[in-house]
């Protein structure tokens, strides 16, 4: 459940970033639908109000599914806590009471393989 809650609200937020980049800034630069100079389908006043709402829509959208994540992830389930939680680390295999090996002695330098000359 918490796999299709999840791919909604992707989508709605994707959604929402291209409306928002749709709409007409402040200052009348360019935008996703072409700037000051969009001759759209609709009159600017009639795809603001539309982009305006539409963005709300989307906004209340992806708010109520963001509690609802929540709230699935809070009932827990068979995935419920964190991902470490899981995490199982590997023991190592040494027998009960044995010692660990002694570190072995260091080698002994090699002799010059070239003679040193004054």
């Amino acid at each position: 459940m918490q796999e299709v809650v999840l791919i909604i609200l992707l989508v709605v937020a994707v959604a929402m970033v291209i409306v928002i980049l749709m709409q007409r800034s402040e200052g009348g630069a360019a935008t996703l639908t072409g700037g000051a100079s969009s001759g759209g389908f609709m009159s600017v006043r009639g795809a603001a109000s539309f982009l305006t709402r539409l963005t709300a829509f989307l906004a209340a959208a992806f708010f109520l599914l963001c509690l609802g994540l929540a709230v699935l992830a809070a009932r827990g389930g068979d995935n419920a806590g964190s991902v470490m939680d899981k995490a199982q680390v590997p023991a190592t295999k040494t027998p009960a009471g044995s010692a660990p090996a002694a570190p072995a002695a260091p080698a002994k330098p090699a002799a010059p393989s070239v003679p040193y000359q004054e």
